[in-house]
């Protein structure tokens, strides 16, 4: 399992550092991964949640809620909510692809748009995170235009501003059947306004930095010109156009920009091992496979972020 600590990352603030950033108070934050590498993984998940909550973190964020083997039903999705909710820590979860994608009809037909709509009614019902200690967040679906997109969420603490944006691994979502690929061109805009919204929201505030939590990794702390893609007859990339966002937003911010995902899938020039921080400018990247880490935050310091991995 791995585990993520303090470790110092290199390179100071563009800009400078607000007047009131040295009065915060440094702190850490847990990351549940996939946790699920049998059939039933509520035994995985409990054991990641308590040890999470051990060095008791200013909050979780849980990726995902089952493994693609497992049942696409109300059943799970409750029960697992119910499982989360023992967290006594404040914890935010964001949905991943094995919890939606890839789920079917009785007739064997795609039944993804549904059971995301399901997972949306069931967990996302509220301004509150899940966990004993409740944490409120500002939801997407507080804008009328955007009402569906509650698992898009954002907080701030300590000058830095946490959000949640739902960019499954498996490509985005992105499909290659005929006709109109209306769920991933719909979340498309909605992801393209929650960006933008985050982005201006955190400058006008003067914050140090942005944490973006996603499933799937953009890829915007690589050159330019790669795919998550390779082969000649390649399709889409269904990461590219928010990939090309994260990076013009981010060279317009002055402070720093951290993308963590979770996904287990690596791009073929992907040489930077799982728990690896990399940055390219202000734009920082790491992928979380373990089953849980922390990541450290010193407001006020050139060294906003720290973390280091470790094999237990």
């Amino acid at each position: 399992m791995m585990r993520l600590a303090p470790l110092l990352l290199a390179g100071a603030l563009l800009g400078g550092l607000p007047a009131h950033a040295a009065k915060q108070k440094p702190f850490h934050f847990g990351v549940i991964g996939h946790t699920f590498p049998s059939e039933t993984g509520d035994e995985d998940l409990k054991r990641a949640i308590a040890e999470a909550n051990e060095s008791r973190p200013a909050f979780v964020l849980a990726s995902g809620i089952k493994s693609a083997s497992e049942p696409c039903s109300d059943k799970l999705y409750t029960q697992r909510r119910a499982l989360l909710n023992t967290s006594d820590r404040p914890l935010v979860l964001l949905p991943a692809a094995s919890d939606w994608t890839g789920c079917r009809n009785s007739a064997g037909r795609s039944n993804a748009i549904e059971r995301l709509n399901r997972i949306r009614e069931i967990y996302f019902d509220s301004a509150d995170s899940l966990g004993e200690r409740k944490m409120e967040l500002s939801r997407q679906s507080n804008i009328a235009k955007f009402r569906s997109y509650a698992e898009n969420a954002h907080w701030e603490q300590g000058g830095v501003l946490f959000a949640t944006i739902n960019l499954p691994s498996n490509n985005n979502h992105f499909l290659t059947e005929a006709g109109r690929n209306s769920e991933y061109e719909d979340r498309l805009v909605a992801n393209r306004s929650w960006l933008q919204r985050l982005f201006g929201l955190a400058k006008r505030r003067k914050l140090q930095g942005i944490v973006l939590f996603s499933d799937g990794d953009l890829g915007a702390h690589r050159e330019e010109g790669f795919s998550l893609l390779s082969g000649f007859t390649r399709k889409q990339d269904g990461f590219a156009e928010t990939r090309r966002l994260v990076r013009a937003l981010a060279e317009k911010y002055p402070g720093k920009v951290l993308l963590v995902d979770t996904t287990k899938e690596r791009a073929p020039d992907d040489t930077a091992k799982p728990g690896t921080l990399v940055w390219r400018g202000n734009l920082g990247h790491v992928s979380l496979t373990g089953e849980w880490a922390e990541i450290e935050v010193t407001p006020g310091s050139g060294d906003l972020f720290s973390l280091r991995s470790a094999e237990k």
